[in-house]
């Protein structure tokens, strides 16, 4: 590592980021330091091709149209011929977020009336004169050719270049001009919680005070957008998605095909309080897969969004089926009503499941993976804790508790901001 620092010193990559030493001496964060490392190489790559790489300013905001629209990195750079590195470097400094169209200011002089003003400078027509032509302040025709070099030195274009770059005063980030609201929301990042969930919680949290607001998008932006230098670059790695640039809403994910089991109850015959989840107790379930074929069970509670992390040795359904029931048995039984399950055969033993804990299992339609939609969000906020490609099997019960507790006291925007533990607890209680 040291020795690739000192080659990207001699190429006059450095100083691009600040990396800040961990508690053992002489040590870097393994992640912020391949990040730092990434970067530094694509800076390099970018150097070495040369002017002929470069983009221009209209290929930049055409770069960034085209990335908001979906695009991937490649499909860029073979619209440009270019390695799409090149669009990397683009992309990478500002995270992915595209920089806001800047425009005029409605008062602003526009570049006619500036040629207005310089014509009326070369016939030696007075301030007065040119304002009143132009329908404006004399005062305000007055210190735009001063600030531009006075009558003798005044032109149009100039002046209009010059307008435009020294109007360029971005506004300051909110969590950069308010420490305490910085704080808080760099705590909660820790534990890992969403910046939407730190926006909604602080709304509740703190109903009188405005100081203590912030958008969920103004969060993102901080992290991503390092030039800020708000919110330091290891707390993205508290963010269910590892990755280093936003990606467009347009960007589609592929879903998969799932098998088919015998005598399945299908979904279209649950009872309609299953459908609006008034009643605590049915169940959402599925396989969370990893490397090496290493599965973990996951159970979420439609009504609370409560989730249960069982360890199963593998997929044939007698292992699954078996791990479940142990599980589920140690709930109290109005927290035993039904599970919905998709069509994967590692159910296939579902009667057996259904005689050991009384809870009647009704599975998805082919294909729709929308039917369990609390279980695929829940699915998904599990890949902050067992990327893709994690061996799931060294994992221990007690770790998967312990990811369970930390989901289950997060607040959550559908729940109003409660935990999925404080409602599950309420619910319980209500029916005792």
């Amino acid at each position: 590592m040291d020795h690739l620092l000192r080659v990207l010193s001699q190429n006059g990559v450095v100083g691009y980021f600040e990396v800040e030493p961990t508690d053992k001496e002489g040590a870097f964060d393994r992640s912020l330091q391949h990040h730092l490392v990434e970067v530094l190489l694509l800076r390099m790559v970018f150097m070495s091709e040369g002017k002929q790489s470069r983009l221009s300013p209209a290929e930049k905001a055409d770069v960034w149209s085209r990335w908001k629209a979906g695009e991937s990195l490649h499909e860029i750079g073979r619209a440009y011929g270019k390695p799409h590195n090149c669009i990397r470097c683009v992309l990478l400094p500002r995270g992915g977020i595209a920089p806001a169209a800047r425009q005029r200011s409605r008062i602003a002089l526009t570049l006619a009336e500036r040629e207005d003003i310089s014509r009326g400078m070369a016939s030696g027509s007075s301030i007065r004169t040119i304002a009143s032509g132009l329908g404006r302040a004399a005062s305000t025709v007055s210190r735009e050719v001063t600030r531009h070099g006075g009558r003798a030195a005044y032109r149009a274009h100039d002046a209009d270049n010059q307008a435009w770059g020294s109007g360029l005063r971005p506004k300051r980030c909110l969590l950069a001009s308010n420490r305490k609201l910085r704080k808080m929301v760099a705590s909660k990042l820790v534990l890992d919680w969403s910046p939407e969930q730190i926006s909604g919680w602080l709304k509740t949290q703190y109903p009188d005070d405005e100081s203590m607001r912030v958008s969920h998008e103004t969060i993102y932006r901080s992290l991503f957008i390092q030039a800020r230098g708000v919110l330091k670059q290891e707390l993205m790695e508290h963010l269910r998605s590892k990755r280093r640039m936003r990606r467009s809403l347009h960007a589609t994910v592929s879903g998969q095909s799932r098998g088919q089991i015998v005598d399945a109850v299908s979904i279209r015959e649950r009872p309609a309080e299953v459908e609006d989840r008034a009643v605590p107790g049915h169940w959402e379930g599925d396989l969370l897969s990893g490397a090496k074929n290493s599965y973990i069970a996951t159970l979420v509670e439609r009504h609370s969004r409560f989730a249960m992390l069982v360890k199963v040795p593998g997929k044939d359904t007698e292992a699954v089926v078996q791990a479940l029931s142990r599980h589920v048995r140690k709930l109290p039984a109005t927290l035993r009503r039904s599970l919905t399950w998709d069509r994967g055969l590692e159910m296939a033993r579902h009667k057996e499941f259904t005689v050991a804990t009384k809870v009647k299992v009704y599975f998805c339609d082919p294909q729709s993976p929308w039917q369990r939609g609390t279980n695929e969000n829940t699915n998904l906020l599990l890949r902050q804790y067992f990327p893709r490609g994690t061996n799931l099997a060294p994992i221990s019960q007690a770790q998967l508790d312990q990811v369970a507790l930390r989901l289950n006291q997060r607040p959550r925007k559908t729940l109003g901001f409660q935990t999925p533990a404080a409602r599950l607890q309420a619910s319980v209680a209500s029916t005792v």
